[in-house]
């Protein structure tokens, strides 16, 4: 099973014996055997690429829980249990990353010597079993999965500007008035965003010309500090801005309903003591943000 999850993990069985010490003829034969024991192809082979099929994804699924038990199990006989060791890969939103995951962490390997850590801070969603992540912070509605999840907070979609700003072209009293603002937008080409709102219980679109358009949240903010205009970003991202007051949420009657954040992971009730140690710690510190209430 231990070779086979590490074909898969690594794409390919010459990589996979490099990563186990192995020969690349002992790796082949190994998952040869696995495949003529179960009945089925669990690999789809090429001259230059190595696939998992359906049938064979589904098992290294099941084979990584029951290694996980099977290391959780030796860790607890032999005592070792109870020092965190191994290297933690975690995944973030970028700004939520630098803002609020790296304190954490940092806080856990100064506890923890001999845990190591990876961090993927991006934005995009990424598959933790594709990309051997161990804890994701996800923001947003969860669709079914086998992960764990751990609600820790939650955020809102705010408008916000500069006093500025507001003091020169007014403060709009409904998100009609928006098309009279000049508007930075957080996103990808075209002119016109699609910003939705809530009146009534109901969902309020408005289609919108935003002067600028960036790909980062920190330009966004930057121009709306800077009294250029008007943006609209998650509350944690412009959190620092707020207390300084160099930002003021506006139109706040209309903001959709809060999103929640979780601590993901996926290894269930006997998480390695490398991740369970993180996510006790990172759950405390998150859920007493003020940031993320």
């Amino acid at each position: 099973m231990t070779v086979f999850v590490t074909v898969v993990d690594e794409g390919g069985f010459a990589s996979a014996a490099r990563k186990l010490d192995l020969s690349p003829p002992v790796v082949t034969r190994a998952v040869a055997e696995l495949e003529e024991r179960l009945g089925l192809r669990l690999l789809t082979r090429t001259t230059r690429v190595v696939r998992v099929t359906e049938a064979g994804a589904r098992f290294a699924e099941d084979c990584r829980r029951i290694l996980a038990d099977l290391q959780a199990a030796e860790d607890a006989a032999s005592g070792t249990h109870a020092a965190a060791r191994g290297t933690l890969v975690l995944t973030a939103p970028v700004l939520f990353g630098h803002l609020y995951v790296m304190p954490v962490l940092v806080d856990y390997l100064t506890r923890c010597p001999e845990v190591d850590a990876q961090c993927l801070f991006v934005d995009r969603i990424v598959n933790l079993d594709e990309e051997g992540v161990d804890v994701a912070v996800r923001i947003g509605e969860l669709p079914d999965s086998s992960l764990q999840a751990v609600k820790v907070g939650t955020v809102r979609q705010v408008l916000v500007a500069s006093p500025a700003y507001l003091q020169a072209h007014g403060r709009p009293d409904h998100p009609s008035d928006l098309s009279r603002h000049t508007l930075v937008a957080r996103g990808g080409a075209p002119v016109e965003v699609d910003w939705q709102f809530q009146e009534d219980g109901k969902p309020l679109h408005q289609r919108l010309r935003a002067r600028i358009r960036t790909s980062s949240n920190d330009s966004a903010i930057a121009a709306a500090v800077a009294g250029f205009g008007m943006t609209r970003l998650l509350s944690y991202q412009v959190a620092d801005a707020l207390r300084q007051g160099t930002l003021e949420t506006v139109l706040e009657p209309f903001e959709t309903p809060a999103l929640p954040i979780h601590v993901v992971h996926r290894e269930g009730r006997r998480a390695t003591q490398k991740v369970r140690g993180f996510i006790d710690l990172a759950v405390q510190a998150l859920r007493a943000h003020p940031a993320l209430r």
